[in-house]
């Protein structure tokens, strides 16, 4: 019997656990399922939203879909599920995805152990007796052995400090705290400040219904189309015949996908070679434009800028008017080093008389929100409705705000004023059995995300086996081994184009965030940190730092494995 909620009566009653869990999104769940029904632990889930599905929960702005392919975005653990369920197109909507981890949820029995409603504030250590505690806004205080966050690394919400925001008279909105029962925009003026990827989706469907959309700029974005559509029956039959094929070649891939470089340089090509490889990966749609080019196009400027040299191009046969093309193409990062959005009729949109495209480079930036609208370059747009799509606070951003605390009290967010710290994106010094699932540091948003949470969620699942089995009471990493693997984050990137992006990778859209790069590139993408992570176990986990009581500490007898 389970609440209105979702939560059993019983789940928070209980106030100590063996582990906790922060969030219900993919990660969560999956965390949730390996601790309890692989291992046998006592585990409890905290999550903010009064469902499932994480970013999927949150994220209901118009357009919103994933950018993966469908039959990749999801669980691959089980392969019933993989067999039993189906995607209606190559890009589901967002509420496809929810319900698929609705499904999950009934399916895997998981929300009996989700206390929802639930967000937490506080996460402390206890040096002397070796246990966390957490708290939630809502008064819950617990302990547990270990905590996992599952908080996802697109989960903060950045808004910049807009002079006059709170005397708009209008309705605002970011585009990660939507209105569950939906926004109509008929008949009305509406602003839209951001054209990353969230906005690159959601601009063409706000257009369609509003009286008049004005979308502000600050930086253009490199567009590949996405190619949205259903998925022929006989395609995805034989995708269900092969997903042991696929399981492996996605754990093995560079970024996670049924996609990898291709093995020259686009310096070696001739200009008609180059050009019918862009066609065919323009037409193919998706991510191949970015995860599989040419090999060269990450680390030489001149490469870069013979693949940018075609998309703007498409920008230019596109758009119609001419000015208004030369304002949405990039100019001051190489193609690649942001976020890739994939669009459906985006440059197209701008073609529509109700649409008006405001450049902070040219026409001048945001100056101030005004009780009537938008004040920028000295002239004010009168609006009704203003959509805030400026991302995020990346990676670090959820972590810091969960209020950690470590061993002497060491806090978190202070100690990454300047950056994270943390030794393969899952652990971090000073901070015992705390685990950090799609870390900063680790492949994360480089990669397609189901595939680094399940590696993240079974390689913590395993450590935690192993220290069941060997009766040890903390791990953490040691502080030798976090400033190696933070070193080696650096000296990869420092080697590609991406720092001379001014990108949420770097937390460079968060004023005052320190510019560092935040997650983990390479040298050999996911399968290769999948390995160094194998190889780290099989080590006795090198770099991790050990303590035993010499007395077992769970609730329950450990499962067979």
């Amino acid at each position: 019997m389970t609440n209105a909620q979702g939560s059993s009566p019983g789940a928070s009653k209980k106030t100590h656990f063996d582990a906790v869990i922060i969030g219900a999104g993919f990660s969560g769940m999956y965390m949730l399922h390996s601790l309890r029904d692989k291992l046998d632990l006592n585990v409890t889930a905290f999550e903010a939203g009064d469902g499932v599905g994480g970013t999927w929960y949150w994220n209901r702005y118009p357009g919103a879909r994933c950018d993966s392919d469908s039959y990749i975005y999801c669980y691959t653990f089980d392969k019933n599920l993989l067999q039993e369920w189906s995607w209606s197109e190559r890009y589901p909507e967002q509420d496809e995805i929810l319900r698929y981890l609705e499904h999950c949820a009934e399916r895997f029995d998981l929300k009996p152990d989700i206390q929802f409603g639930k967000r937490v504030t506080e996460v402390i250590f206890d040096d002397s007796n070796e246990l966390w505690t957490v708290r939630t806004e809502q008064g819950d205080a617990v302990t547990a052995r270990f905590v996992i966050t599952a908080v996802g690394a697109l989960s903060t919400a950045n808004v910049p400090p807009f002079k006059g925001l709170e005397s708009f008279k209008g309705k605002c909105y970011h585009t990660s705290q939507w209105p569950h029962d939906g926004v109509d925009f008929t008949a009305k003026r509406v602003g839209v400040i951001g054209t990353g990827a969230t906005a690159v989706q959601a601009i063409p469907e706000i257009a369609q219904q509003a009286k008049h959309l004005t979308v502000f700029q600050r930086t253009p974005a490199y567009c590949v189309p996405a190619r949205n559509g259903c998925v022929d029956p006989e395609v995805t039959k034989a995708r269900k015949a092969d997903y042991d094929g696929i399981r492996q070649r996605i754990k093995d891939s560079f970024f996670g996908f049924e996609l990898n470089f291709m093995p020259k340089a686009v310096l070696d090509t001739t200009p008609d070679e180059r050009e019918r490889e862009f066609d065919r990966m323009w037409d193919t749609g998706g991510f191949a434009f970015w995860l599989a080019n040419y090999q060269d196009m990450f680390f030489s400027k001149e490469a870069n800028d013979l693949i940018a040299d075609y998309l703007k191009r498409k920008i230019g046969s596109t758009v119609n008017d001419p000015t208004v093309a030369e304002k949405l193409t990039p100019k001051t990062y190489p193609y690649g080093t942001k976020r890739q959005p994939l669009d459906t009729n985006y440059f197209e949109t701008f073609n529509k008389k109700n649409v008006t495209l405001v450049d902070a480079a040219t026409d001048g930036p945001i100056e101030e929100i005004t009780p009537n609208g938008i004040r920028a370059g000295g002239k004010e747009y009168p609006l009704d409705i203003i959509v805030v799509a400026t991302g995020f606070d990346a990676l670090t951003g959820p972590l810091k705000k969960l209020g950690i605390k470590g061993r002497g009290g060491r806090v978190l967010a202070q100690e990454w004023e300047d950056g994270p710290q943390t030794y393969l994106g899952v652990a971090i010094t000073g901070y015992p059995n705390l685990f950090t699932i799609t870390g900063p540091q680790s492949p994360s948003v480089l990669s397609n995300m189901p595939v680094s949470i399940e590696q993240h969620v079974e390689w913590i699942a395993e450590c935690i086996a192993h220290m069941r089995r060997n009766k040890l009471s903390t791990v953490e990493a040691t502080p030798q081994a976090q400033d190696a693997w933070g070193a080696h984050v650096a000296e990869v990137v420092n080697a590609t184009l991406m720092t001379g992006a001014n990108s949420w990778y770097m937390g460079a859209n968060v004023e005052g965030k320190a510019r560092r790069f935040l997650p983990y590139l390479g040298p050999e993408g996911v399968g290769g940190y999948r390995r160094k992570c194998a190889e780290v176990a099989e080590k006795g986990y090198e770099g991790f730092a050990f303590a035993s009581t010499g007395q077992g500490w769970t609730v329950h007898p450990i499962a067979a494995e």
